[in-house]
């Protein structure tokens, strides 16, 4: 596969800078003040561009149009839509429709697409939840009803994410060959090795200043070779490559919720096992005192130094910088008190190894992580050298993800999460969710307080109520998930996204990155745009 990408990127820039037979494909700095078009090399390859199947999840879909979007601080913004209304009840949503979106078919949009999408989701139940939707149904040519069987909060998140399919060309194969009336529309797709779009030339909305784009997929070792080659305008790295200098390109950081962290197990070993018959509980992390004295103990604005490069901020929940997120959940290194919630808790070195324990049981567990993601394995093997320090002993393991899905109700995982959705807090921390075969809540977390909380906060009438509910689920004064509460994460890190770009190309106002590298820088493709200088 990878043999075969680099020809390909060498083609594709021959025939963008119009070069022939004899003449260099690496791309002049002279001629980019009138490029229209870029090359973008990214880790991730997505597995469908269907949005009812989950394109465009906690991202704008680019080749669709949604009936809301995102703006740069996580607000919300008309697209489709026109204007909207909630019922008193929180229970039907009306929405207005644009009367000047076509599909690139050239059929119009109407809003019978918009029901017709939304009810083909719910059907799918992929990544985009619509479990609380009874109905979708359009009134007439512009006027779509969608009700809900409860009040949901987060619906407004879930159809920024959600592009529009034309009902009339939906079919098997359409994730594969989809027609939208987004700013973009695909040209052609080669698996494993890239996607093509050109802008939608009758796009109702601003036409792009990008007219082609290339999406390459590479690893982030490729991808830098590709950049000091000239052969890529956009790249994303890592933090440990995204120090090297390259000249004619810059590095931009952009700030992510992408996080990493330990899942500790809260319940203790009875013998007892899940439905895929992985163990459950571990006699060490079940401990509150332990879980908390590694959440103290742990310093990550060092880690964030030594193993980011500087390329990322210490973690402190799922959900850093939205505004859902309480302030409250920040906590200061406190080695000092951290020591002294191990001794009050009963836990002391008897035997003067280094690792303490409590009525005869070691402080010692293992963490496992997905073999091959270095940057999980080095922020873990950072970590458990600090909590050494308190006597903790943390073994480092690397498992395939069908591995860790056996011991993860029984041993801690290096997980990340990060969304740009609240739904998110919802699913990690919901009772019901516990012990599940999903990752979200493997270490068996449940409290009637938390999910009173939750269930408050999906069921508010306004983005403002609903997150002064969030922030109660993570700390209320008294309890909740953070840090210093029940502890069943113990956050470390979160990512920033480094990622090469070529001098004299601005890619937008970045919004906050969710989980994942690659589709969420594209999600503003549209503002992109060569400078004229």
């Amino acid at each position: 596969m990878k043999r075969r990408i680099l020809p390909i990127l060498l083609l594709f820039a021959l025939l963008l800078s119009g070069c022939t037979a004899g003449q260099s494909a690496t791309r002049d700095p002279s001629q980019i003040e009138s490029r229209d078009s870029v090359v973008i090399a990214i880790g991730s390859e997505p597995e469908t561009l269907d949005p009812t199947k989950g394109w465009g999840h906690g991202n704008s879909p680019i080749v669709q149009s949604t009936l809301v979007r995102y703006t740069a601080d996580l607000t919300f913004e008309n697209d489709l839509a026109i204007d909207y209304a909630l019922s008193e009840d929180g229970l039907v949503w009306t929405f207005t429709i644009r009367d000047d979106a076509y599909f690139t078919d050239g059929e119009k949009l109407t809003a019978q697409d918009v029901a017709f999408t939304l009810e083909t989701a719910k059907t799918a139940q992929g990544s985009v939840d619509l479990t609380y939707m009874e109905k979708a149904v359009a009134a007439d040519e512009t006027t779509v009803v969608i009700t809900l069987t409860k009040p949901t909060s987060i619906f407004l998140n879930t159809l920024a994410s959600v592009g529009i399919v034309p009902e009339h060309a939906y079919s098997e194969d359409y994730g594969r060959n989809p027609i939208g009336s987004g700013p973009y529309k695909l040209v052609e797709w080669r698996p494993q090795e890239q996607l093509m779009f050109t802008a939608n030339e009758n796009y109702y909305g601003q036409a792009p200043a990008i007219k082609n784009v290339t999406v390459v997929f590479m690893s982030e070792d490729a991808a830098l070779a590709a950049v000091q080659a000239g052969q890529v305008d956009v790249a994303y790295s890592t933090a440990t490559l995204g120090t090297t200098e390259v000249p004619g390109y810059h590095v931009e950081a952009i700030a992510s919720a992408d996080n990493r962290g330990f899942t500790l197990p809260v319940l203790p070993d009875n013998g007892e096992t899940a439905e895929n018959g992985a163990p459950i509980g571990n006699n060490v992390t079940c401990h509150l005192e332990l879980r908390q004295a590694i959440a103290y103990a742990i310093d990550r604005n060092a880690i964030v130094d030594a193993v980011l490069n500087g390329f990322g901020r210490p973690a402190y929940s799922e959900n850093d910088g939205m505004p859902w997120n309480n302030p409250a959940v920040v906590l200061e290194t406190d080695v000092a008190y951290a020591q002294k919630l191990l001794a009050d808790g009963g836990w002391a070195d008897s035997d003067g190894d280094g690792i303490v324990e409590k009525d005869g049981l070691k402080a010692e567990f293992d963490c496992v992580y997905p073999t091959g993601d270095s940057t999980r394995q080095a922020v873990g093997m950072a970590a458990a050298e600090q909590l050494r320090a308190i006597g903790i002993q943390v073994n480092i393991k690397g498992m395939s993800w069908d591995e860790i899905s056996q011991v993860m109700f029984s041993q801690a995982v290096l997980m990340g999460w990060g969304s740009a959705s609240p739904n998110e807090t919802y699913y990690l921390y919901r009772s019901e969710g516990a012990l599940l075969e999903d990752y979200y809540n493997p270490e068996g977390y449940q409290s009637e307080i938390t999910d009173g909380y939750l269930q408050a906060a999906m069921e508010a009438l306004t983005p403002e109520e609903a997150n002064e509910y969030w922030q109660m689920v993570q700390w209320d004064g008294e309890t909740g998930t953070a840090m210093q509460g029940a502890c069943p994460w113990v956050w470390i890190v979160n990512l920033d996204h480094v990622t090469y770009v070529r001098d004299g190309l601005s890619i937008g106002d970045q919004p906050i990155h969710g989980h994942g590298h690659g589709l969420p820088l594209i999600q503003n493709l549209s503002e992109w745009a060569w400078s004229e200088n």
